[in-house]
């Protein structure tokens, strides 16, 4: 699993160093902190796991359901027992709070187990022909090798509703995580390495998106790739893997609104627009940072949310008073702060917060903000993935619903009111793929489809039952039997 001091990649059923070297990886609270060296994996290491993943998905696929069942139902009762441990390996290198990176830990776990249950529950159909003496049966059976391609911001979670999944239907993976949490990818890899599946059926391989990842998409043996990741590095795993007519799954961006209507309870709705705004430092894809409101509640409504935003403690992620950590890298401090200068450049108003903070660590630390501004401004046109939130004002509800579906991005879209008749109007209207009333716009379920639309997803919905969607392949077989004796 080391080779001395480095952290290896999995691939062909063995741990192996990375014929690309190995990569320093920081904790984002404490920078001068070194978590470990992790492998980086090369074309030959990529090509000899691809090679393996073809043979051993066969062998997999072959299995009955009960070994699958069995091995993912381990996996996931061994992330929920240890979701304390793993979620303060989220909290190192991701800058998650305490909190948080257990929830994610544990819930991770869930989507294993879910998935086992699902081995058992993929069933085909049969029927009569339209022709006389003819049966039908429609079967799904595995799509094959998957490449899997993860973020960073739910490092466990998210790819364990990729992965989970694949394995359930009978297929091979290739997993490349994000680069910035190769810890909690490695401590993945180690749990279902245990389950001893048939050699290249799961593999880990750690480096950049830019080398790995490209020549993965790229790859005339991979049969899809399920990828989550921004709008511009989604397009060109479509265009790679549209080359081998490969299939495609694709979280991408997102622009999510919050609609706060005159009849709101106000308290409720500042709560769900600071923990959707601001929850996982503003890292989510279904973070609200479009908040509309009404212009008859508009300024009292922004004065409670100014309150709560002010009131968020932000510190170390592995202190359990944090309620911020700090965003995942010096990178993504450097843009969220260019973006609030581009705020400010575009006339956008700071009503509480602002910047970067000089906390103990040197970590990459900033406040929450929360700007004033209009729909038109680059800061609510583009994904920021920043603890960043503008308030927006609107005349009415058609005014509100209008600005809310303005977006290149249609992920998820919340409302708070009390009104039965405008909730049910705007869960019909908005333009997005999920809809919340009454709640944070971040926070889904593990066993319901989860996707967008317009440039927030292509392909197949995540999640749920809906996952077998894009993991298998349909098969429509014709039988005609001989006459009875």
């Amino acid at each position: 699993m080391k080779q001395g001091d480095v952290f290896c990649n999995y691939a062909a059923g063995e741990w192996q160093a990375g014929g690309g070297g190995a990569m320093e990886n920081r904790n984002p609270s404490r920078p001068a902190e070194v978590i470990g060296l992790y492998a980086q994996a090369d074309s030959a290491q990529l090509q000899n796991a691809l090679a393996a993943a073809r043979e051993g998905q066969k062998q997999w696929a072959a299995q009955g359901l009960e070994a699958r069942q069995n091995a993912l139902a381990a996996i996931g009762e061994e992330m929920m027992a240890r979701a304390k441990e793993l979620g303060a390996l989220i909290s190192r290198e991701e800058g998650k709070p305490l909190a948080e990176g257990t929830g994610e830990a544990f819930r991770a776990g869930q989507f294993f187990s879910y998935f086992a249950a699902e081995v058992l529950r993929l069933h085909g159909d049969g029927m009569d022909s339209v022709r006389d003496g003819v049966e039908i049966e429609v079967r799904r059976e595995p799509l094959g090798v998957v490449a899997v391609i993860s973020p960073w911001n739910f490092p466990l979670a998210a790819a364990s509703w990729k992965i989970a999944p694949a394995l359930a239907f009978g297929n091979a993976v290739i997993w490349k995580p994000a680069n910035i949490t190769p810890g909690c990818a490695y401590e993945l890899a180690r749990i279902i390495a245990k389950q001893n599946l048939p050699a290249g059926v799961f593999n880990l391989l750690m480096g950049e998106g830019k080398t790995v990842g490209k020549e993965l998409a790229l790859s005339p043996k991979i049969d899809g790739v399920s990828f989550t990741g921004s709008f511009a590095a989604g397009r060109e795993v479509a265009i790679a893997a549209a080359q081998n007519t490969a299939r495609v799954q694709l979280e991408m961006g997102s622009k999510n609104p919050l609609v706060v209507m005159d009849d709101a309870d106000l308290e409720l709705a500042a709560q769900c627009a600071a923990v959707g705004a601001f929850g996982g430092t503003g890292q989510k894809c279904t973070a609200s940072s479009r908040i509309i409101a009404h212009e008859k509640i508009y300024d009292v409504f922004a004065e409670k949310l100014a309150e709560k935003t002010k009131a968020i403690r932000v510190g170390d992620a592995l202190d359990e008073k944090t309620e911020m950590g700090p965003v995942a890298s010096a990178a993504q401090l450097d843009s969220n702060i260019a973006y609030l200068k581009l705020a400010g450049d575009e006339g956008a108003k700071t009503v509480a917060g602002g910047g970067a903070l000089d906390l103990p660590g040197g970590g990459y630390f900033m406040s929450p903000v929360l700007l004033e501004g209009n729909n038109a401004m680059r800061i609510n046109r583009e994904e920021m993935f920043a603890p960043v939130a503008c308030l927006i004002r609107a005349k009415d509800y058609e005014d509100a619903l209008a600005i809310a579906n303005d977006s290149d991005y249609g992920l998820v879209a919340g409302i708070a009111t009390s009104s039965l008749a405008r909730a049910r109007d705007f869960r019909r209207r908005a333009v997005a793929g999920c809809v919340m009333i009454n709640l944070p716009t971040a926070g889904t379920d593990y066993h319901v489809p989860f996707g967008g639309r317009k440039r927030s997803s292509c392909g197949p919905r995540e999640q749920g039952r809906s996952a077998a969607e894009f993991y298998t392949a349909v098969k429509t077989c014709y039988v005609r039997g001989g006459e009875p004796e």
